[in-house]
């Protein structure tokens, strides 16, 4: 047998009709969703003609995959956890947010290598005043709408949560500190006294560090891969997203929501609870 989760709090008479025809099976409601239970294979196809048809986020959980034994929820941070692209926003301040932004979106494609993408954004921003980094915190980050209701549900089931980003330590470590995550991995921005010098410390987190960083982390909780949920919406993203148990797109890029297990355009992120309940 099959689950599908149709991620609804309530379902008309004729919503309810138009994804029985589809997939015929036992449509159960609980509470913030509903859950279809199944016995034939639902395509990729037939989902996504679903989900444009309804307008609403159905996802159905991969074979294999036990929702019971999840251990730990991985997720990318701009874009995905919290709404903006930092290094975009901080460019804003350099007078250079186009030409930045422009990089950003190709890399997310995945039409770029992202480490030598991110070093050629991080040039741009050479000499800025390390006070735009603060100002980009408070007047432009926020949490991805139902974030603080997916870290609620994670603390009460115990599930460790981790944010890991090709973006900077300045904001998962306040991100950190703010919201008490578990675990945090990004870059260091070189600073010269109070400027930046548009070099970045050490090793570049990029698509393999993730991957790396999500092994690390299975290792020292003592759990398997499979008992990892991990989400993003870039092609950075993916390797990470490959090894988990459940990968899940968020507001991603085509080709991201192509090779993931689970897709959210219409819900926000507390939905990844109805995935694991």
């Amino acid at each position: 047998m099959h689950t599908t989760i149709v991620h609804q709090s309530q379902l008309s008479p004729s919503e309810q009709a138009v994804i029985l025809e589809m997939i015929p099976g036992e449509l159960i409601h609980k509470g913030t969703c509903y859950r279809l239970i199944h016995e034939h294979e639902v395509s990729a196809e037939s989902l996504f003609a679903l989900r444009e048809q309804l307008q609403m986020d159905i996802n159905t959980l991969p074979e294999g995959f036990d929702p019971g034994r999840v251990k730990l929820v991985i997720s990318d941070m701009d874009s995905t956890f919290i709404n903006i692209e930092c290094i975009d926003e901080i460019a804003d301040f350099a007078g250079v947010k186009p030409q930045v932004s422009a990089v950003t979106e190709a890399a997310m494609r995945g039409e770029l290598n992202f480490e030598e993408s991110l070093n050629q954004r991080v040039g741009l921003l050479k000499g800025l005043h390390t006070d735009a980094l603060q100002k980009v915190y408070d007047e432009r980050l926020s949490l991805n709408p139902g974030a603080e209701v997916l870290l609620h549900g994670l603390k009460e089931r115990e599930i460790p949560f981790a944010l890991v980003s090709g973006g900077f330590t300045f904001f998962t470590d306040r991100l950190k500190q703010r919201y008490q995550l578990d675990y945090t991995r990004s870059n260091s921005l070189e600073r010269d006294g109070e400027q930046l010098t548009g070099k970045v410390l050490g090793q570049i987190v990029g698509a393999g560090v993730k991957r790396e960083f999500l092994l690390e982390l299975c290792e020292e909780l003592k759990i398997q891969p499979s008992q990892v949920v991990a989400m993003g919406d870039g092609a950075n993203d993916l390797l990470m997203m490959e090894v988990a148990g459940l990968s899940v797109a968020y507001c991603a890029k085509p080709t991201v929501k192509e090779k993931t297990s689970c897709v959210l355009d219409h819900t926000g992120l507390n939905s990844v609870l109805d995935l694991i309940s």
